[in-house]
């Protein structure tokens, strides 16, 4: 075995799990363990510190620095207890990761020596670059001044041997550049919104709360293998491969016992995760071989998604200790299943009240309709800004297929509900309707206990689909920061709840009842949605063309998809919300197509290069060889029967010369049209070349990269292949 690629696969065979011993604590006495959180305020702070930041933290109120000095003094005080000597303000720009600058708690002491510091003042705020992140143009070069501002309902964490402070980012001028500030400003918007409506059924209500439960689905790979493949390096993704004989197609490994060295890894990883606070529950084999997933308890929604950043961070540190590499991507391989992060998303109010849920009296399934009706409206009416808060250039890769929901936004919600709606539609007088809660199903199995069963069942082809007491929103990608999903969904939703009070505040004024004004508005807005609602397979090309019917969004071009951002409606949504004005937008989605453009470039690159150093040359050798091998058959049989001796060999022999003369002219072209894109000034019209003119060229290249792969002897190819990536552990 000569090849280094048959080396780095019978290295990765020899691979053992690690052996992670567990804590001797019980999770719960470890959990949150390297987290300031309640315990930890009111051990380390003054009781009316404490009192005074549990305030600022549950009613939403700024926090005073003077109160800032004492929380930073007794956080510091717990910190350097648990070994940090640094501290970061650790922010989330939009670069779809996260970032920090360490800074030690030192200070000089005036007598040339050096004390131990941490103010209130570096606890609330810091000043990063502004310029150097991606901005749209709202900050220069020679306009540098940024800020990180301290968010005290996300709790501050140890990692190492830093204090990490979870922070907004904002520009001197005040424009947030990145995802925590919008998000933060579209959970006051609904709240602000719901209660309002929510008051309407429970005048005790005060806020309400947005809640997340994230599932992030993953792949892992050998480092070793990862290594050895150019593509995986430097975009995340294989850009060539033919499908392994075997992958997905037996349903084997949905749900399949855990590898023993993945186990170990997950192991790893939920012990570190449950010292961090995040709340892991559920670990299992995903359909794709080498596909996994990890989900926690649902929690607030920011929270959560500082949470979910985290948890991607220990993924792909933790991967690599146990000789992995944890590959994010939506589509890392094609021909499989791809990766999502579904988002379980719902409503709770602070008497404990889950809005999506069904009551059990007539009122309280009136309310159960409203927030139902209203979330419906809100994904109709801007279903098309919904899909631009998912799009990205490699989520597109993954949506559509049959394996992950449309790219056409639509809601499944289950015969029970449907039909209450309908039922609400119909009716011509104020009746309140009611509706089964779950029912037991007893098994003819001895044994078997009754099951309860759900009032609704699942329609994994929904990308918006209502699964109970939430809606799992199933189209957000696995790389992403859910944040840009979330604030657009809180958004949108705060607009259709604001409106429809404002509608029964006007019915109310003009004399009539209360139920009666809420019933005309809800029918009137279940027949306005009404084309969002879909619960039939969403992967048919029928579904597309009853989608366009009904005036949904059916685009599929990325840069296209984004526009919908600088929609007018879309435009005075975020701004008559107060979640972000024209100018952020602008500049958010000048960075979109930027980072669209520069990834699509990036690949094609990768694509070049591979097939000019790699492939080509491979080819080429074993094409030699074979013409070698034809040329001494000549020398020793007579030509009759050289001809039909070499017949197979002279065949593969033309075809090679076919694809590496393909793949070598269409190279070149690809480079010269990159080249001619390039020029392009408007960064939108940029993004669009780089879709409609170098991305078929990938798609065309491949193709005859994958033929190759099947032609060239399987010791001279270089690259790990399809049967190696996915099924060494």
């Amino acid at each position: 075995m000569s090849n280094l690629r048959f080396k780095v696969v019978e290295e990765a065979f020899k691979k053992r799990p690690l052996d992670v011993p567990a804590p001797k604590e019980r999770p719960s006495e470890y959990f949150g363990k390297y987290v300031f959180n309640r315990e930890k305020m009111f051990k380390y702070l003054p009781l009316a510190t404490y009192e005074k930041l549990r305030e600022v933290i549950e009613k939403r109120i700024p926090l005073d620095l003077a109160v800032a000095d004492e929380v930073a003094r007794g956080m510091k005080r717990w910190a350097m207890e648990m070994g940090a000597t640094h501290c970061t303000h650790w922010f989330q720009p939009l670069t779809e990761g996260t970032a920090e600058k360490h800074d030690a708690f030192v200070e000089h002491d005036g007598k040339g020596g050096m004390l131990e510091n941490f103010s209130g003042k570096e606890l609330v705020q810091q000043e990063p670059d502004a310029s150097s992140f991606p901005n749209g143009g709202i900050r220069s070069t020679f306009e540098a001044r940024g800020y990180s501002a301290w968010d005290p309902a996300s709790p501050v964490f140890i990692v190492g041997d830093t204090l990490m402070i979870p922070t907004v980012f904002i520009s001197y001028t005040g424009e947030a550049l990145d995802y925590k500030a919008p998000l933060k400003k579209s959970l006051a918007a609904i709240d602000r919104a719901a209660t309002a409506v929510a008051q309407l059924f429970d005048r005790h209500v005060h806020h309400v709360n947005v809640n997340l439960g994230w599932e992030q689905e993953y792949f892992l790979v050998d480092e070793g293998l990862y290594a050895a493949r150019p593509d995986l390096l430097l975009t995340g993704r294989t850009l060539m491969g033919h499908d392994s004989a075997k992958n997905q197609q037996m349903d084997d490994h949905y749900f399949g016992a855990i590898p023993e060295r993945v186990a170990a890894f997950m192991k790893d990883l939920e012990i570190q995760a449950l010292e961090l606070g995040i709340p892991c529950k559920t670990r299992h084999n995903e359909v794709a071989p080498n596909q996994f997933e990890l989900a926690p308890i649902f929690e607030e929604c920011n929270l959560a998604v500082d949470h979910n950043m985290l948890i991607m961070s220990l993924m792909r540190k933790i991967a690599r200790k146990h000789g992995f590499r944890c590959l994010l991507h939506e589509k890392p391989f094609a021909g499989i299943n791809g990766s999502g992060k579904h988002n379980n998303w719902s409503l709770t109010t602070d008497t404990g009240v889950l809005l999506h849920a069904p009551g059990k009296t007539p009122e309280d399934n009136l309310r159960f309709i409203t927030f139902i009706v209203e979330t419906l409206m809100a994904v109709y009416r801007h279903n098309g800004l919904i899909k631009a808060s998912i799009m990205s250039a490699t989520n597109s890769h993954r949506l559509g297929a049959h394996e992950a929901p449309p790219a056409i936004i639509s809601s499944f919600l289950g015969s029970q509900v449907a039909e209450l709606l309908d039922r609400v539609e119909s009716s011509t007088k104020d009746e309140l309707f009611t509706m089964e809660g779950k029912h037991g199903v007893r098994l003819d199995i001895p044994q078997i206990p009754e099951l309860m069963i759900d009032n609704t069942d699942r329609n994994r082809t929904s990308p918006f689909a209502f699964t109970g007491n939430r809606f799992e929103f199933r189209a957000v990608g696995s790389s992403a920061n859910c944040a840009s999903a979330m604030l657009t969904l809180n958004t949108a939703v705060a607009e259709a709840l604001t409106d429809f009070r404002r509608r029964v505040d006007a019915l109310m004024a003009g004399g009539e009842g209360k139920i009666s004004a809420i019933l005309d508005v809800l029918r009137e807005d279940i027949k306005t949605c009404k084309p969002i609602r879909f619960d039939g397979n969403g992967y048919s090309d029928e579904w597309k063309e009853e989608a366009a019917r009904r005036g949904l969004d059916c685009e599929t071009s990325c840069p296209l998809v984004i526009d919908r951002y600088l929609d007018p409606e879309s435009i005075d949504m975020y701004e008559s919300m107060h979640v972000m004005n024209r100018h952020e937008l602008e500049a958010r989605n000048e960075i979109k197509w930027e980072t669209y453009q520069k990834k699509i470039q990036i690949e094609a690159r990768v694509l070049g290069d591979i097939c000019m150093n790699h492939i080509i040359p491979v080819a080429t050798k074993y094409q030699s060889e074979l013409v070698d091998n034809v040329h001494k058959i000549y020398s020793v049989f007579p030509p009759e029967k050289a001809k039909e001796l070499t017949a197979y060999n002279v065949d593969l022999i033309e075809k090679i010369n076919k694809h590496t003369n393909f793949i070598a002219e269409n190279v070149e072209k690809m480079v010269e049209r990159r080249k001619e894109v390039n020029r392009i000034e408007n960064i939108r019209e940029k993004a669009i070349a780089y879709h409609d003119d170098i991305a078929p060229y990938m798609d065309s290249i491949r193709y005859h990269v994958d033929k190759l792969e099947l032609i060239v002897e399987d010791e001279m190819w270089t690259l790990p292949k399809y049967r190696e990536l996915l099924f060494v552990r």
